[in-house]
């Protein structure tokens, strides 16, 4: 289907009336966010939240179908409108033209404007440099760009296949010396290896621009803060993924309506610890006359990290954008954060810094040859997914 899209200056529209100046009042146009208000990642301006669009194309946990691509691309636009111009993917969440479609057949202000945010998967058979330049090449044949925004290694293998590990060090400088990318990052790495892969990086003159965690008032332990800490003595800008805690921190479940699929196993041990944080997000969310999903994503914009909730649909998508252009007072920061430690009960770990991915590998090492490596990218994003179902 065919797309076009056009940029605008983000606006939200207000609606006056008043008997002394309503032709200059009425559909007052503001602005979602100001200028000064974009974020710095290396030498990219971007806006303070992205959009993550791992469910633009998971069916296992996010029930993605093909009903849904006219709406998310709706989403698109309507994120492109408000001034969003981060976008979060992966090479192995298969959101294909959902994403890449509108950026192809947008005018060149926009796709000068929208930076593509890429994360690169670990499979066991990308073992070179030259595999990663490879894979990197690939994501931009799919998006017509000259350049990646942000090249990021999607996880480390260091517990694993420290071996491996090299390669993806090597194959970030290689994509960045070539001119594919404008700057690079990581996700899903603690803290020790985020400073090991920094300093290999800076002395191949390669700054390491970006670190994607799993970050919200769910995900506040010590390695998140450790990670935040060492970002910002650093100057490595913060993402943080899930910061509604995969949809427990929007509101609109309980114990006795959960989520279809694997998230209503998680939530079902979760949910019930959670009662003191969700009353505080609340509580704060009524006086702001906002929603408890703006709250604890406002949370993550005031803690100086970019948030990259995801969506699907057009309500989710203007409720999120409702986060931006005010800020959480530090009375409210502290009520939320004494909450959150209140509840006993956090999200799972980072399965990408246990030994469970080990297993993954063997699995994936051991495909016969046969097999297609579409089939296998599949069956790695389906075990990749059920990540939350195998806490060590």
């Amino acid at each position: 289907m065919a797309l076009l899209i056009s940029y605008s200056p983000p606006t939200a529209y207000i609606s006056c009336s008043t008997s002394s100046s309503p032709s200059l009042l009425k559909n007052l146009k503001l602005p979602r966010f100001w200028p000064w208000q974009k974020v710095k990642i290396g030498p990219l301006s971007v806006s303070p939240m992205g959009f993550g669009t791992w469910a633009w194309g998971n069916q296992l946990l996010w029930g993605y179908q093909e009903s849904m691509d006219d709406e998310l691309q709706q989403i698109f636009n309507l994120a492109i409108e408000s001034g969003i111009n981060l976008f979060d993917t992966a090479d192995s969440y298969g959101t294909g033209n959902i994403l890449f479609l509108p950026i192809r057949q947008g005018n060149k202000q926009v796709k000068d404007n929208i930076v593509i945010a890429t994360k690169f998967a670990a499979y066991p058979w990308r073992l070179t440099p030259n595999q990663f330049v490879d894979a990197c090449k690939s994501s931009l044949d799919r998006v017509q760009l000259e350049q990646i925004g942000i090249g990021q290694l999607h996880w480390s293998t260091a517990n694993y296949a420290p071996l491996q590990e090299r390669a993806l060090w090597d194959g970030l400088v290689a994509m960045y010396d070539k001119g594919l990318v404008r700057a690079v990052g990581v996700s899903n790495y603690g803290p020790k290896q985020l400073l090991k892969i920094h300093d290999y990086l800076k002395a191949r003159g390669v700054p390491l621009c970006s670190a994607q965690v799993q970050f919200s008032l769910l995900s506040m332990g010590k390695d998140q803060m450790e990670i935040k800490n060492i970002c910002d003595s650093l100057g490595i800008r913060v993402i943080s993924y899930s910061p509604l805690g995969l949809g427990m921190l929007t509101g609109k479940y309980t114990s006795s309506n959960l989520p279809s699929g694997p998230r209503g196993l998680l939530f079902r041990q979760i949910l019930p610890g959670l009662e003191p944080l969700l009353n505080s997000l609340k509580e704060i969310a009524q006086k702001r006359r906002k929603t408890i999903s703006q709250v604890a994503i406002n949370w993550c914009i005031s803690k100086g990290t970019i948030p990259i909730p995801g969506v699907k649909s057009i309500k989710q998508a203007e409720e999120n954008l409702g986060a931006l252009g005010w800020q959480l007072n530090s009375d409210e920061m502290l009520q939320l954060e004494y909450a959150a430690l209140e509840s006993p009960r956090k999200m799972v770990q980072n399965i990408f810094q246990t030994r469970f991915m080990a297993t993954v590998a063997w699995i994936f090492h051991n495909i016969k040859t046969s097999v297609s490596q579409a089939t296998a990218d599949g069956r790695l994003m389906l075990l990749e997914r059920k990540k939350i179902l195998f806490p060590t």
